[in-house]
């Protein structure tokens, strides 16, 4: 997990991607025949072979929020990337980083918070929130412009279960690693498999959009997290397997592909979840969409408190998810699209 640890504690909001990126490039050069950095900045390695082409995504990128103004009580008003819900950000300790340095630490707060006796009436919303450098205006100035990112300080560790890890950014740090473990693994080449670390999928999917041109794939599996719904559905809970997308709020996957892999996974007596979701969406859905189409599906780890500054998952359904795609991989004479 010392790789994981990196991964997660490396900082890498959507379009600063670059820390996280030379993390990967460094671990898998050895183990594959390509690799390269596209405009965007997706980072685009290949194993060849002489089969159908497969395309990997898994994205590099968390959430996180940006500098929009400075109040004249030396406040930073803050802007959201990518879907961040901001009760999650109340209180917590933060980092104001730039060119890979830390400018300055802070809290985040709301008025009421700050300096009112009552108790807060209402949710506050994101206009609301504002970090507390403990700098004045003029002092503020000196070292943070507009545009500079701010990132959650929230380190990756062990919860009292030693299989259950939290941090920040394991959406998709959690993918980032199943990839980086599979291109060590992977012998067979029977097909040719492109394993794309993409960029900015939080704020748009732009990373697979622009990526997918340059392949062509014939198949693709974006490799993500999902909301693991163990607080209210039993079954969709953290240690019971990776979870095999049926639909999202904007994708329904090939259904021959989706067989295939549900088959390969009882025959192999894997634990798999099927999972049927409202709401969000991930690199597949960009994907699927190139050309005439390309048969796309999602294999993702559950885990708690998506999309908030520390969230939960298991350690074995990191390594159900490696086990499941590797086997993929290596029978991809029974899959069909």
């Amino acid at each position: 997990m010392k790789l994981l640890e990196k991964l997660v504690n490396a900082i890498g909001p959507s379009g600063y991607e670059n820390n996280v990126r030379e993390i990967i490039q460094k671990e898998i050069k050895p183990y594959v025949d390509e690799v390269k950095v596209d405009k965007m900045g997706n980072l685009i390695a290949r194993k060849k072979g002489k089969g159908k082409k497969i395309m990997l995504a898994a994205h590099m990128d968390e959430i996180g929020i940006m500098v929009k103004r400075i109040s004249d009580e030396g406040f930073l008003k803050i802007s959201p990337i990518g879907g961040i819900e901001p009760i999650t950000l109340i209180g917590q300790r933060v980092n104001i980083v730039k060119n890979n340095k830390i400018l300055c630490k802070g809290v985040i707060s709301f008025k009421e918070l700050h300096d009112d006796l009552e108790l807060a009436e209402e949710t506050p919303l994101m206009e609301d929130l504002y970090v507390d450098t403990g700098l004045n205006k003029i002092e503020v100035k000196k070292i943070i412009n507009i545009g500079d990112y701010i990132v959650p300080e929230a380190n990756f560790s062990f919860l009292g279960n030693k299989k259950i890890v939290s941090g920040k950014a394991l959406d998709d740090r959690i993918g980032c690693y199943i990839l980086i473990e599979l291109i060590k693994k992977i012998k067979n080449r029977k097909w040719d498999i492109y394993f794309v670390f993409t960029v900015q999928e939080e704020i748009g999917l732009y990373g697979a959009k622009t990526s997918v041109y340059k392949i062509n794939p014939d198949l693709a599996i974006a490799v993500d997290t999902t909301n693991a719904k163990d607080g209210s559905i039993k079954e969709c809970k953290i240690g019971s397997g990776a979870f095999l997308t049926i639909k999202d709020s904007e994708l329904i996957s090939n259904r021959n592909l989706n067989d295939s892999i549900k088959k390969l996974a009882k025959q192999n007596k894997l634990p798999l979840q099927l999972e049927v979701a409202d709401e969000g969406t991930t690199d597949a859905t960009n994907i699927m969409l190139h050309k005439g189409g390309v048969a796309s599906t999602v294999v993702s780890v559950g885990i708690r408190n998506m999309h908030s500054t520390i969230s939960v998952a298991h350690k074995d359904d990191i390594n159900y998810c490696i086990k499941l795609l590797h086997l993929i991989l290596k029978n991809s004479q029974k899959i069909k699209i």
